[in-house]
C-alpha cells in the first residue's frame, strides 16, 4: 500500500478526568490532524465505551480508514477491545495501535504543559509506527478434550466433578492411597459444625462411580511435555502390592495379617493411631483398596511371612507381592493443579514444647482425636488417657510471625473457635484462647464467634511467650503452664493447663519447586503457586492451559477451595470445549539464513518455546508455546530472531515519531 492510500484515524480519550484532568486533549487532537497520513482525529470522553467504539466503526466504514490509533490507557486493558471494534467494522484488527497517554503521561506528572507535550509525542510515534503495520491473521490449532487434575483434596474433587458434569474425560491423580486430602481428616467444619465426612464422602463416592473420571491414586506426575491443548503427561503409579481391579475392600486381609494388633504409626492419624503393614487409611477411603507398606511387611523384610493375608483373600487373588510400578502416559488438553498445603511444623517453635511435652498437640492431631473414626474414638484425652480439665489453644503458630511466616493463614481463628467448642462440649474443661486478633470475615463466622463468647470460653489477647512444664511440688501440680501477655489487662499471665493445642498455619507443599518447574508456573514470595492476575485471573497461571485451585494457591477455607475448584474447571472446560485454540499472530519467528545455531535464545525463553533443529542447526519456535514476550529477539546476537508487530522498521519509525516533538 502506497503512502497516498494510507488513511489513519486518531482517537484521543479523556478517560473522564484521568487523562483530560492533566492533558489538554483538544490540543493533542489538533496536533494529530496535522500528522502525515491522518484522515481524521477525534476526542471522546470514554473511547472504550460502546459509543466510543461505534465512532471508530462508523469512520472505518464511511471514511475508508485503514489504520487506527487510539490514545488512551494501557494496551493491557483495552487493546483487545479496539482490535475487536476494527474487526467488526471490516478492517484487520492488527492495523490498529494503542498509545498510552494515561500511565505514561497524565499519571506521571501534574505539569499540564509537559503532559500535553508528551501525549503529542506519543501520538506522533503511534502514527509513524502504524504506517508500517501489515495485515496479520490469527491461526487456530486443535485442542484435546481431556482434563488432568493433580491433587485429590476437596478442590481437586470438586474440579473433577464439575468437569465430568460437562462431559469431559477427567484424569484425577492423587499421591496418597486415597483421595480426600486434609478435609478427610476433619471431624466437624466451621461455622455450621457439619460432619466433614458426611459432606465429603458423597463427593468421593461420586468420583469413584463416574464413568468419565479415571482415578489414579498412589501416583505421581513425573513429566509434562507439550503445550496448551496438547499436553503429554507421564504418571508413575507406585505399587500397592494389591490389585485395584480385584480388591473389594472387605478388610479380610487386614484382619488376618500375621500382626494381630496394629503396631505401626498411622500416617492418616498423624502417628496418634496405629496400623498394620497392610491397611486402608480410613473407613471412607476411595478407592476402598488395601495398601501394603513394604517397610513394615515381614514378607518384604525377610521373605519368610506366613502370608495369612493371601490366604484370607482367597480366590480373588488381589494381593501381588511382585507388583511393580507402572508408567502411564496421558494426552490432555488442560491441567488443573490442586496439590493443597502442609501444616506448619510446630517443633520449629521450641518455646511451645511441641515434640517435647506429650500433652502439646497441633491442630490436625486434634482433628483426628475429635473424629469418631480416629485413634481415640472421638474422646478428647491426653496420652495418659485422662480427660483434660483445662485446655489452652494458642493461635497464629507459624503465621503472622516475622521469624516464620508473615502472612495470615486465614482459617486458624475459625478452626480454633471450633476446637474450643468441641473441647468444651466433650470434656467440660476450661478453655483458654490466646489470640493476636480474632479474624472472622466469612459468612456466619462472626455469629459463630459470638456463640463461643456465650459458651464461657476464655479469650486472652496477647502473644504466648512459652509453654513450660511445672514441677510436681508446686501448687499447680502436674500441669503445663502457658506464659502469655494479656494486652487488655496489661499484665503477664501464667495459666496452668492439662493440654495445649497449637493452631498451626498453612504452608506450601514441600515439593512446590518440583511441581513449579514441571509445569512452568511461578510462585509467590510465600511459596504458593502464583495466579496470572490476583483479581482478574485468580485461577489461571502464566502458562496457558494450566489452572490452580485450593490451598496450593494460598491459604483458604473449604467453601473458597470448592469455589476455586469449580472456577478452575470452568476455565478448563471453556478452553477445551471449542476444540481449537486461537493463536495471536504477534509472535516471534526465526530468519533461518541469519541464525547461527548459537542456542542463546533457547536457554532464555521463559516458555520453553524454542528448540534446535539438529539437521538445519537453526532455532525453531513453537507458535503455540510462544507468548510474544520478545526475550529471544532482544538476546539474539545475529538478529535472526524477529517478532511480528515489533519489526525493526516499526520500532525505528516509532522512535522517529517521538523525536519529532
Amino acid at each position: 500500500m502506497t503512502e497516498q492510500e494510507i488513511k489513519i484515524g486518531v482517537y484521543v480519550c479523556d478517560c473522564g478526568t484521568n487523562i483530560a484532568g492533566v492533558v489538554n486533549v483538544p490540543e493533542v487532537v489538533e496536533f494529530a490532524k496535522g500528522l502525515r497520513g491522518v484522515a481524521v482525529a477525534r476526542e471522546y470522553k470514554y473511547m472504550c465505551s460502546s459509543p466510543g467504539q461505534d465512532m471508530i466503526k462508523k469512520d472505518v466504514r464511511e471514511l475508508g480508514l485503514n489504520r487506527i490509533v487510539v490514545a488512551s490507557c494501557s494496551p493491557h486493558l483495552h487493546e483487545a477491545t479496539f482490535r475487536t471494534a476494527v474487526e467488526e467494522a471490516g478492517g484487520n484488527p492488527f492495523l490498529s495501535h494503542m498509545v498510552n497517554i494515561r500511565e505514561q503521561a497524565s499519571w506521571v506528572t501534574s505539569d499540564k504543559h509537559e503532559a500535553t507535550e508528551k501525549a503529542k509525542a506519543l501520538v506522533a510515534a503511534g502514527v509513524a509506527r502504524i504506517v508500517h503495520h501489515t495485515p496479520l491473521e490469527r491461526r487456530k490449532v486443535p485442542v484435546r478434550d481431556e482434563i488432568l487434575i493433580i491433587g485429590g483434596g476437596i478442590a481437586g474433587i470438586q474440579a473433577a466433578l464439575t468437569a465430568s458434569d460437562a462431559g469431559k474425560q477427567v484424569y484425577l491423580v492423587e499421591k496418597e492411597p486415597s483421595i480426600g486430602g486434609h478435609m478427610a481428616k476433619f471431624d466437624k467444619t466451621f461455622p455450621t459444625l457439619d460432619c466433614s465426612a458426611c459432606i465429603l464422602t458423597p463427593k468421593m463416592t461420586t468420583v469413584k462411580n463416574r464413568h468419565n473420571i479415571k482415578l489414579l491414586s498412589y501416583s505421581d506426575v513425573t513429566k509434562v511435555d507439550g503445550y496448551v491443548g496438547n499436553f503429554k503427561v507421564t504418571v508413575r503409579r507406585r505399587p500397592r502390592y494389591v490389585d485395584e481391579e480385584k480388591c473389594v475392600g472387605c478388610y479380610e486381609c487386614i484382619e488376618n495379617c500375621v500382626y494381630k494388633e496394629a503396631r505401626f504409626p498411622s500416617e492418616f492419624d498423624l502417628g496418634l493411631g496405629k496400623r498394620k503393614p497392610i491397611y486402608i487409611p480410613f473407613p471412607q477411603a476411595i478407592p476402598q483398596v488395601a495398601t501394603i507398606d513394604p517397610n513394615t511387611c515381614i514378607e518384604f523384610k525377610t521373605h519368610n511371612c506366613k502370608k495369612t493375608c493371601v490366604a484370607a483373600c482367597g480366590d480373588r487373588n488381589a494381593i501381588d507381592f511382585d507388583q511393580k510400578e507402572q508408567i502411564v502416559e496421558l494426552d490432555v488438553g488442560t491441567i488443573i493443579v490442586a496439590t493443597g498445603h502442609k501444616i506448619f511444623d510446630a517443633s520449629k517453635m521450641s518455646n511451645y514444647g511441641y515434640g517435647k511435652y506429650p500433652e502439646v498437640y497441633n491442630a490436625l492431631e486434634m482433628e483426628r482425636m475429635f473424629s469418631p473414626s480416629g485413634p481415640t474414638g472421638g474422646e478428647v484425652v491426653n496420652r495418659n488417657g485422662r480427660k483434660p480439665k483445662a485446655v489452652g489453644i494458642i493461635h497464629c503458630v507459624g503465621s503472622r510471625d516475622e521469624n516464620y511466616n508473615t502472612y495470615c493463614s486465614k482459617v486458624c481463628c475459625m478452626y480454633s473457635l471450633k476446637m474450643a467448642h468441641l473441647v468444651k462440649e466433650r470434656t467440660g474443661a476450661d478453655v483458654y484462647n490466646f489470640y493476636i486478633d480474632i479474624r472472622t470475615p466469612g459468612k456466619s463466622y462472626e455469629e459463630f464467634y459470638q456463640r463461643l463468647l456465650g459458651e464461657g470460653v476464655n479469650f486472652i489477647r496477647g502473644k504466648v511467650a512459652e509453654v513450660t512444664e511445672v514441677a510436681e511440688s508446686t501448687e499447680e501440680g502436674e500441669k503445663l503452664v502457658i506464659v502469655a501477655e494479656d494486652t487488655l489487662l496489661g499484665t503477664i499471665r501464667r495459666i496452668p493447663v492439662d493440654m495445649v493445642i497449637l493452631s498451626v498455619g498453612l504452608e506450601p507443599q514441600p515439593d512446590k519447586e518440583d511441581v513449579r518447574r514441571l509445569l512452568n508456573m511461578a510462585c509467590s514470595s510465600e511459596g504458593f503457586f502464583m495466579e496470572k492476575h490476583p483479581k482478574l485471573a485468580p485461577v489461571a497461571t502464566i502458562t496457558e492451559g494450566i489452572y490452580i485451585a485450593g490451598t496450593c494457591q494460598g491459604p483458604k477455607d473449604i467453601p473458597e477451595s470448592v469455589a476455586q475448584g469449580e472456577a478452575a474447571a470452568a476455565g478448563a472446560i471453556s478452553l477445551t470445549s471449542k476444540g481449537f485454540l486461537t493463536l495471536e499472530p504477534n509472535l516471534a519467528y526465526i530468519e533461518e539464513e541469519l541464525c547461527s545455531g548459537c542456542q542463546v535464545c533457547i536457554a532464555l525463553c521463559p516458555y520453553t518455546a524454542i528448540a534446535l533443529d539438529k539437521e538445519k542447526k537453526v532455532a525453531v519456535i513453537n507458535d503455540v508455546l510462544c507468548k510474544g514476550c520478545g526475550v529471544c529477539v532482544a538476546a539474539c546476537p545475529s538478529g535472526a530472531a524477529r517478532q511480528k508487530l515489533f519489526e525493526y522498521d516499526q520500532i525505528m519509525a516509532e522512535i522517529s515519531g517521538v523525536l519529532t516533538i
